[in-house]
């Protein structure tokens, strides 16, 4: 598996990176172990969780991935050592009274704050990539497709601040690089100036949704990765499942609906990837993979790791059968003529799980 440099940073990552958000909810911690075993004996050598996970968030399993990768690593003398390890401070916490009191802001403090909590929680003395998990700024993330100004401003912590907080985790030793998430061109352009304008750290990664059904950061957001130096970390290559092939018989309500996060919980039914036209678009991608000789999941996994705009690949799993499909995708281009089949689907179905 080929590693990529994170921005201009001096972390070196797999193009695939195992995601964490699983473990807690679904995923036990005796199986989250054994898939991070067979991960590592598989050459991955980036992790992503966050404070929040698992997911669904709720207040009883908030931190509790965390906690369970701190256990993994306490269990396995020297794998902390092999991984790049990368976790994420929530944004405004609007409804999730279990994070910071439901706080609208994130400031200085706040940030320090998690971030203590999250190394205590991990076990270790250095995160590697400690990130944004979202902005205060009202943006066009989590299924909300505008911006808008009258909710804008919900905080009241600057970005200069935010940055002087990441920047002081840096010179501390307690973080190594820093990234953001669920970011706009804006907010990228400003955190880059920023440290350029104050000597403060520049951010290496924007970890954004990007897939066959949510390609909205080709609408501007990729040059501005391209022109900065900043390296994308794709989330959600195969939207929720969906662009794995498992509800195109089914769809996610039926009694013989296979068993995953669509299924499972009707949260997620509400969100961008419960969308009606979500899966009508993961119906017609699965049915060109076919059509080329490939599954669902190949097709999705090898779009993402043809594309320049991704520099490593977030995987989510609850089985070790899932986690070997995924991985043995790593390398996997797709020609020039699928790709344009691809362009042509987008041409007339655009982005329906943005």
């Amino acid at each position: 598996m080929k590693t990529v440099q994170l921005g201009q940073s001096d972390l070196h990552v797999t193009s695939l990176c195992l995601g964490t958000m699983t473990f807690g909810e679904q995923v036990d911690e005796a199986t989250a172990h054994t898939i991070l075993d067979r991960a590592l004996e598989r050459g991955v050598n980036f992790i992503d969780t966050a404070e929040m996970y698992a997911v669904p968030t709720r207040a009883e399993t908030f931190g509790a991935t965390e906690a369970i990768l701190g256990n993994w690593f306490a269990s396995r003398p020297g794998a902390r050592q092999k991984m790049v390890l990368a976790t994420k401070v929530a944004g405004p916490a609007r409804g999730l009274n279990w994070i910071r009191n439901g706080s609208l802001d994130l400031t200085a403090s706040d940030i320090v704050a998690a971030c203590e909590a999250s190394l205590r929680r991990l076990q270790t003395e250095v995160i590697d990539l400690y990130q944004i998990h979202w902005p205060v700024r009202s943006v066009p993330a989590f299924g909300n497709m505008y911006f808008d100004p009258t909710k804008d401003q919900l905080g009241t912590s600057s970005l200069h601040t935010q940055l002087e907080a990441l920047t002081g985790l840096v010179q501390a030793g307690k973080v190594r690089a820093i990234g953001l998430s669920n970011e706009t061109p804006y907010g990228v352009h400003e955190f880059v100036n920023l440290a350029q304008q104050h000597g403060l750290t520049r951010i290496a990664t924007v970890q954004n949704a990007y897939s066959l059904s949510n390609r909205s950061l080709e609408n501007g957001l990729d040059e501005t990765l391209y022109r900065l130096g900043v390296s994308l970390l794709a989330y959600s290559p195969l939207a929720f499942g969906l662009l794995s092939g498992k509800y195109d018989a089914t769809g996610f309500d039926a009694p013989a609906a296979p068993p995953g996060r669509m299924s499972k919980f009707e949260s997620m039914k509400k969100q961008r990837f419960g969308r009606p036209a979500a899966l009508a678009a993961a119906r017609r991608y699965s049915a060109l993979a076919r059509d080329h000789g490939l599954t669902p999941t190949q097709l999705a996994l090898a779009f993402c790791q043809s594309k320049w705009q991704v520099a490593s690949t977030i995987l989510g799993v609850t089985t070790l059968a899932q986690l070997d499909e995924d991985l043995d995708c790593a390398g996997m281009t797709l020609s020039a003529e699928l790709l344009a089949a691809v362009d042509a689907i987008r041409w007339e179905i655009r982005d329906p799980a943005v």
